[in-house]
C-alpha cells in the first residue's frame, strides 16, 4: 500500500472522529440534561470510558502479542497527550472553569493512580528485584483502586448540580435519539481512531521509528484522538465540565482499568526508561492541581493553557532527540 493511500485513510479517520465527537458530546449532554446528573459526572464516566476504548483495544492486542513497551508507552503517552496537549487546546479555546469536586478529589485521584503505578512497576529501583514487572497481582491492585474510584463516582452522581442551561432546545431530544447519538458517536470515534492509528503507525514504521517512540507518540496520540475531538467539541459547545471530566476520567481509566487489564492478561516487563515519562506526567498533574488556585480560582486561564502546550512541545522534542 502506497504512502499516499495511508495518508488518505488517516484523513478519513479524522473526518470520522470529527462527526463521532460531535454526536457523542450531543448525546452525552442530552443524557445529563434528562437524568439531572452533572456534566462532570457524565464526562468522568460515560464519555471517559467511551473515548478510552481505543486505548483498551490497542493495549489488549499489544498485551496478547507480548509487546510491553507498546502497552506502557500507549498509556503513559496517552495520559501525557491528554493532560498537556488536549487540556491546553481547550483552555486556549476558552478558559476552563472547574467544579470544586474535581479540584479536590478527581485530580488528586489521578495523581494517586500515577504514584501507585510507579511503585508497583519499579521492582528493581525500589525493591532491588529483577526484572521490574507489572505482575498479575499488581494488575489486580490497580483494578481494586479502579473499583474504589467507580464507587466514589457513583456516590457523587446527582450530588452536584447539573449546570446545563434550562430549556436548551439542543438538549431536549428524545431518549431514542440520545441513545443513537451516543452509540453512533462512539462508533465514529473508535473507527476514526483506528483508521488514523493504523495508518499513522504504518507510516512511522516505514520511517524507522523505535517501538518506544511509536508507543509514546504515534500510538498514544492516535488512541487519544477521540479525547481530543470530544473535548474540543465539548469546549466549543461550552460544555467545559464534559471536556475536563473526559480528560481526568480518561487518565484514571487508562492507568487503573486499561493497564490493570493488560497486566492481568499478560504480566508486563517494565523498562525504567519510562520513569522519566511518569515524572513528566506526575509533574503535569500536580501543576494542573496547583493551577486551580492561581489566577482565577478553579479556572485554567489561557496563559496556563499556553504553558501546558509549550511544555508538551518541549517534551516531544526531547523524546525525539534522546
Amino acid at each position: 500500500m502506497s504512502s499516499w493511500i495511508l495518508i488518505v485513510l488517516a484523513i478519513t479517520g479524522l473526518v470520522l472522529l470529527k462527526f463521532g465527537a460531535d454526536w457523542f458530546v450531543r448525546g452525552s449532554s442530552s443524557l445529563a440534561y434528562k437524568t439531572g446528573i452533572s456534566q462532570l459526572a457524565i464526562g468522568i464516566t460515560v464519555v471517559a470510558f467511551g473515548t478510552s476504548s481505543p486505548e483498551m483495544v490497542v493495549n489488549i492486542l499489544a498485551s496478547v502479542k507480548d509487546s510491553p513497551d507498546i502497552v506502557m508507552g500507549n498509556i503513559i503517552g496517552s495520559n501525557v497527550f491528554n493532560l498537556f496537549l488536549i487540556l491546553s487546546i481547550i483552555g486556549i479555546i476558552a478558559p476552563i472553569k472547574v467544579q470544586s469536586g474535581t479540584a479536590w478529589k478527581e485530580i488528586p485521584f489521578s495523581l494517586l493512580a500515577i504514584i501507585i503505578l510507579a511503585i508497583l512497576a519499579n521492582d528493581t529501583l525500589l525493591f532491588n528485584s529483577k526484572p521490574s514487572v507489572l505482575s498479575r497481582i499488581d494488575g489486580i491492585i490497580l483494578m481494586i483502586f479502579f473499583l474504589m474510584f467507580l464507587f466514589y463516582v457513583f456516590r457523587q452522581l446527582g450530588k452536584e448540580k447539573n449546570v446545563l442551561p434550562e430549556n436548551n432546545p439542543r438538549d431536549q431530544i428524545s431518549g431514542l435519539k440520545t441513545f443513537l447519538l451516543i452509540m453512533m458517536g462512539l462508533a465514529g470515534l473508535i473507527a476514526g481512531g483506528k483508521l488514523v492509528l493504523d495508518n499513522a503507525v504504518e507510516l512511522a514504521v516505514r520511517m524507522g521509528m523505535s517501538q518506544k517512540i511509536i508507543g509514546l507518540t504515534i500510538i498514544a496520540a492516535g488512541t487519544s484522538l477521540p479525547e481530543l475531538a470530544t473535548s474540543i467539541m465539548a469546549a466549543i459547545r461550552k460544555n467545559t465540565d464534559i471536556a475536563v471530566g473526559n480528560i481526568i476520567g480518561s487518565n484514571i481509566f487508562n492507568i487503573l482499568l486499561i493497564l490493570s487489564t493488560s497486566a492481568i492478561i499478560n504480566p508486563l516487563q517494565f523498562s525504567t526508561k519510562f520513569n522519566f515519562d511518569i515524572i513528566v506526567l506526575s509533574a503535569g498533574t500536580l501543576v494542573l492541581l496547583l493551577s486551580m488556585y492561581t489566577g482565577k480560582k478553579k479556572e485554567i486561564d489561557r496563559w496556563e493553557a499556553i504553558v501546558l502546550l509549550l511544555a508538551y512541545i518541549a517534551y516531544v522534542i526531547f523524546m525525539l532527540n534522546s
